[in-house]
């Protein structure tokens, strides 16, 4: 289940079904079982006929188009009036920061400007849903972190329910509202970002790579929601809210190295 207006990040390795489960919403493939949107089964509609934004991991940009033709393109097919094109790639143009790309091809423009276009094409018949397939794949690591802070305040500004696919666990964690997380086709776990990182389900924890995981002998549960675990030699207080607790992970970033013992009481050491 989707909310309305969030913005859901598909993470998962590759093969995972990110980019089959996009498609399935997009009506582009066969599938068992249904898709609803605002609780309205659309498995007869067509792909056009669904409302849908969609920006693929190849851009499929039309060389032989300026930027303006490219984001008008979907528009045209659907024979809407040419005053109404224009307006809409007017107000995309401004929107995307690429009015002084309008007369440029394919060829000419850089993969950050690419990927602003494609994403207006996307937007421009006013989906209800916009899925994205590792829009930032391609991009050296400055242009994706800068395109990454204009999309999430787009997307806040437009208020769309989207779909975003990404394998990299960090820029799922920058983006998401929520973070669903597959795996062979099944979704192993969903929840906010800090969920997912600080409370994986076994499966999950093995993709994000927390690799210290420590098998409990013993398990007691005291008060605020806190139980104290003893993995063999090791005890340790944790907050959790399960009843039993079999197996601790502790990320590297939390492992303190000392020559001396620290102050305090020896909890967690």
């Amino acid at each position: 289940e989707i909310f309305d207006k969030e913005l859901l990040v598909l993470l998962g390795p590759n093969g995972a079904g990110k980019s089959t489960l996009l498609n399935v919403i997009a009506g582009l493939i066969n599938y068992e079982g249904s898709v609803f949107f605002d609780n309205k089964p659309v498995d007869g509609l067509p792909a056009n006929k669904r409302r849908i934004g969609y920006l693929f991991q190849e851009l499929n940009l039309f060389p032989h188009f300026d930027v303006v033709a490219n984001i008008a393109y979907g528009l045209k097919v659907q024979k809407r009036p040419q005053k109404e094109i224009n307006a809409k790639v007017e107000e995309l143009l401004q929107i995307m920061k690429i009015k002084h790309l309008s007369s440029r091809y394919p060829k000419e423009l850089s993969g950050g400007e690419k990927q602003r276009v494609a994403l207006a094409r996307a937007l421009a018949n006013s989906p209800h849903i916009l899925l994205l397939d590792e829009p930032m794949n391609s991009l050296d690591y400055r242009t994706s972190k800068h395109l990454r802070i204009e999309f999430k305040i787009l997307q806040k500004k437009l208020s769309i329910t989207t779909l975003y696919v990404t394998h990299n666990f960090y820029e799922a964690e920058e983006m998401a509202q929520r973070i669903a997380v597959l795996d062979r086709g099944r979704v192993e776990q969903i929840g906010l970002p800090k969920e997912i990182f600080f409370h994986p389900t076994e499966a999950v924890n093995d993709f994000i790579g927390a690799p210290n995981i420590l098998t409990c002998d013993y398990c007691n549960r005291l008060s605020f929601g806190l139980v104290e675990v003893k993995c063999g030699d090791i005890s340790l207080v944790v907050s959790s809210e399960r009843e039993e607790i079999k197996k601790v992970a502790i990320l590297p970033e939390d492992i303190y190295l000392s020559d001396t013992k620290p102050p305090g009481p020896d909890v967690n050491r």
